[in-house]
């Protein structure tokens, strides 16, 4: 929808009218201004249908009993109004959303990305932020082999602890099954996040729009609480 064709139709049309009005008040028969607003007398009713401004009791333009013309112009004016301001109304009149705060994610990723995001890096802040929560992995299970997806699937792996690979548990009753669903979706999650979004943030190139990468970062906040929160298991 072209809001600013439709109202500069709607302006010309009103301005005509009034040009019209000014003239046969000056005895001019104002045949040109009579014969635009003909042509133009369609367009304008066919804009104010669009707006929800125009029934079939509407009528726009019409003929008086002096042969003149006969012009409503209400419905014209309101549709300039509504034009003006339709943009508006979707931002000031839109239901309150949540607000998502990135500096109240977790610290492992807000610390990291939170440099480069105020210089606008958004990929390379989303990259830092993975970085930040694999190291902080690393160094809670004391592993220095593994890193990034790899290191997520040996970690939250519902797999015995074994020497040198000790694992991270959801706190709770590990018999629970729910404790067992959690488990293995902050797996899956935490692998997602690496495959999905780590990987190309490390190695794809252009810029990342400011809510997909903010996107991305909360994905990574999730993953982080998970592991905080996660117990360390070792083998006996």
């Amino acid at each position: 929808m072209d809001r600013d064709w439709m109202r500069n139709r709607l302006i010309s049309f009103d301005e005509t009218a009034k040009q019209y009005w000014s003239v046969r008040h000056a005895q001019d028969p104002g045949d040109m201004e009579r014969r635009w607003l003909f042509e133009a007398e369609p367009t304008v009713t066919k804009i104010l249908s669009m707006l929800g401004l125009h029934t079939d009791e509407t009528v726009v333009l019409s003929t008086d009993d002096w042969g003149g013309l006969a012009i409503n112009l209400d419905p014209v004016q309101r549709g300039i109004g509504v034009l003006a301001d339709m943009e508006d109304w979707a931002t000031r009149l839109a239901p309150e959303s949540p607000t998502l705060l990135a500096d109240q994610m977790h610290p492992w990723v807000w610390d990291a990305a939170r440099t480069l995001w105020e210089s606008a890096h958004y990929r390379a802040a989303v990259h830092a932020a993975a970085t930040s929560i694999n190291a902080h992995l690393q160094n809670k299970l004391s592993r220095r082999d593994l890193s990034d997806a790899k290191l997520v699937q040996e970690a939250l792996s519902d797999k015995a602890p074994e020497p040198n690979k000790p694992r991270l548990r959801i706190p709770g009753d590990q018999s629970d099954p729910g404790i067992q669903t959690r488990q293995r979706g902050a797996l899956q999650l935490g692998q997602g996040a690496y495959f999905a979004l780590r990987n190309p943030a490390a190695h794809e190139t252009g810029e990342l729009s400011e809510q997909e990468a903010l996107e991305q970062l909360a994905t990574f906040s999730v993953v982080a609480r998970f592991i905080d929160q996660c117990q360390v298991v070792t083998s006996a």
